[in-house]
């Protein structure tokens, strides 16, 4: 069973993180307002996705994500090798960039 590490952007405003091996139904239950956390959210939309041959490295994957700034977030979603390095690097030597 493969498991998917994913991040929701909902409302333009707020990033959801989570876990789940069924995207496709899970997106549909965040859409539904079937989750607690997503339904009071009117615009849901995917921006990002890891594929896991298992949960407990999804899970640990999930749980570094939503630790990440912002800022860290975003680099992730675009692609952005350099600038999420760079914000690991500031992270580390103290500095917080969010």
């Amino acid at each position: 069973m493969t498991w998917v590490v994913y991040i929701l952007f909902c409302d333009q405003k707020t990033f959801y993180i989570g876990i789940t091996s069924n995207l496709n139904k899970r997106l549909k239950e965040h859409k539904s307002g079937y989750s607690s956390y997503t339904k009071k959210f009117s615009e849901i939309k995917l921006v990002y996705q890891e594929k896991y041959p298992k949960k407990s490295i999804a899970e640990k994957r999930e749980n570094q994500l939503k630790g990440w700034s912002i800022a860290k977030k975003k680099a992730l979603i675009a692609g952005n090798k350099d600038l999420l390095i760079k914000l690991s690097k500031s992270f580390e030597s103290g500095e917080d960039r969010r």
